[in-house]
């Protein structure tokens, strides 16, 4: 996704909140405290299933699983928005972070952490 893109997603998310007159809620603190919680709902659903339950729950309820992910992704937008962070570019930064972090040479096929690769 381009940062139009993400650009565009989060101009239509600011319009739907400021048309609420929600910004006045929307603080960094509770806006971490909402994605937390949204995430969670989306981890809710993969709990204390096997790889081939979740497989079948993401194949029936892909509508749920794509709606959390959503919310999760508005909060993302908001937070970062509130913030003044660039989300494209934190994200770019972050990945060329990693990819020192973590060459492929090292960390092919390992999920060690990167000090102790």
């Amino acid at each position: 996704m381009a940062n139009s893109e993400l650009s565009e997603l989060a101009a239509k998310i600011i319009a739907f909140r400021d048309a609420r007159d929600w910004k006045q809620f929307h603080n960094p603190k509770d806006l971490a405290a909402g994605l937390a919680i949204e995430a969670s709902e989306l981890q809710e659903l993969f709990l204390w299933k096997s790889p081939e339950e979740i497989a079948k729950a993401v194949s029936k309820r892909k509508e749920r699983f794509s709606e959390e992910l959503a919310d999760v992704a508005w909060f993302v937008l908001l937070l970062a928005h509130e913030m003044d962070i660039d989300i494209a570019q934190a994200i770019t930064d972050k990945l060329a972070k990693n990819a020192a972090k973590y060459p492929v040479a090292k960390a092919k096929g390992r999920h060690t952490k990167y000090d102790k690769l």
